[in-house]
């Protein structure tokens, strides 16, 4: 099961790569555009939505591999039941935090869908269709934070620790600027 997750986290990943590649694509086109004298100004709403999905796909592959903001002054200090009781705790709080949030971001979705609602810029498309990108991030974020809880539960070390261990071993410091 945690290589399904693993390759599902990755391929939401690699589908925000292609948003930033689609991102710097268009910025080019219009640039080029421009100077050409072709109308480009539908090209800044879809940056927009693919700079949104590229921001939420990557949530939970970036979660799990340690890359989001941890304050872990407080954990070092601590011997390791209290730490893995304070990573229960903050991993159920996370947990309830993305579920709420997917929740609502799918809920608001689903509203947009029901009332035909459009995208209000030049490229008007049901705005449901970009939204998707929200809640697909949202949803595997909440995945990926119960399955390091699961993990935790479980007594094993998050993964988001053990990555981080691993590139500071390597003498990689460069996540922690």
């Amino acid at each position: 099961m945690r290589g399904i997750l693993d390759r599902l986290f990755s391929w939401a990943c690699d589908l925000a790569a292609a948003c930033v590649l689609a991102v710097f694509v268009l910025m080019i086109a219009a640039s080029v555009g421009r100077m050409l004298g072709w109308r480009v100004g539908g090209i800044n709403d879809i940056v927009a939505w693919l700079s949104a999905g590229a921001a939420f796909l990557a949530m939970a592959h970036a979660f799990k591999q340690g890359d989001f903001v941890r304050v872990t002054l407080m954990l070092e200090k601590l011997g390791p039941r209290s730490r893995r009781l304070f990573e229960m705790l903050s991993l159920s709080i996370a947990a309830v935090s993305s579920a709420y949030l997917t929740y609502w971001a799918a809920a608001s979705t689903w509203d947009s869908y029901q009332f035909n609602d459009m995208a209000g810029g030049l490229v008007v498309i049901p705005l449901w269709i970009p939204q998707l990108s929200f809640v697909l991030g949202a949803f595997l974020l909440c995945l990926a934070i119960l399955d390091e809880w699961v993990r935790v539960l479980q007594g094993l070390r998050p993964t988001y620790v053990a990555l981080v261990e691993e590139r500071h071993a390597r003498g990689d410091f460069s996540n922690d600027v």
